[in-house]
């Protein structure tokens, strides 16, 4: 089944993503108390193929197993792509690579921002040359097969997370989550009420040091929660 594209996510919507990032929106979506699957986190083995990459755009969903990429290829050359991620079920499949280099620089070129996948990669070093993003679960030098459509464009479940054409989807160093198009704006709210708690820690963090440093009167470190909850 090959279906439509969704509506890409709002720039403002993509650009606060951006200014977050994958563990702070996690963070928002416990603060939320939003209820899906895996809290929207893949699995930990699902990571940049180099450190230090990292994606934010609009889920575009492909459906693939025993290392079928004949969907990749469909997927990758049927849309526009400007500001999609193209993400991958394949099943969590081991002894074939779903693509390698020559695919990931098609989809740079046709303007898909990155690339995740519950399966293999190869060409590791191409793909850093390339400079595009991409999140596997690990490496695998033998080829894939090319057989069946698969399906585009539909409900996936990817290394765990439940992923419909249009979600959030983004990635960086700690990994990749998901973020449902109707939690969106909740969540990017409450990940920024934890990224101001943060930058305060961070004052507090700096200014304890620097009075550690010159001898003066120490700040309190510890977090009033903290200091709550051993009374």
């Amino acid at each position: 089944m090959i279906n439509a594209c969704a509506p890409l996510l709002a720039d403002e919507i993509i650009k606060r993503a951006e200014n977050l990032g994958v563990a702070l929106l996690l963070d928002g979506v416990k603060k939320a108390g939003i209820d899906i699957p895996n809290g929207g986190c893949m699995d930990a083995a699902i990571m940049p193929v180099d450190r230090g990459m990292a994606v934010v755009g609009t889920a575009l969903t492909v459906e693939t197993s025993d290392g079928d990429n004949f969907p990749i290829h469909v997927a990758s050359y049927s849309f526009e792509a400007d500001g999609y991620v193209m993400v991958i079920d394949g099943k969590g499949y081991m002894k074939r690579a779903y693509f390698g280099d020559l695919i990931m620089g098609a989809c740079q070129a046709v303007g898909f921002k990155g690339m995740v996948v519950d399966g293999c990669t190869r060409d590791r070093d191409g793909n850093i040359a390339l400079g595009f993003p991409v999140y596997s679960r690990g490496f695998m030098p033998c080829g894939p097969i090319k057989k069946n459509e698969g399906n585009i464009n539909t409900p996936i479940t990817c290394a765990g997370v439940r992923v419909v054409p249009g979600d959030l989807v983004v990635g960086d160093s700690d990994g990749v989550c998901v973020i449902p198009k109707e939690h969106i704006e909740t969540v990017l709210a409450a990940a920024e009420e934890k990224q101001a708690y943060e930058s305060k820690r961070r004052e507090t963090i700096a200014a304890y040091r620097e009075a550690r440093k010159n001898g003066t009167k120490l700040p309190q470190l510890a977090p009033q929660w903290v200091l709550d909850m051993m009374k």
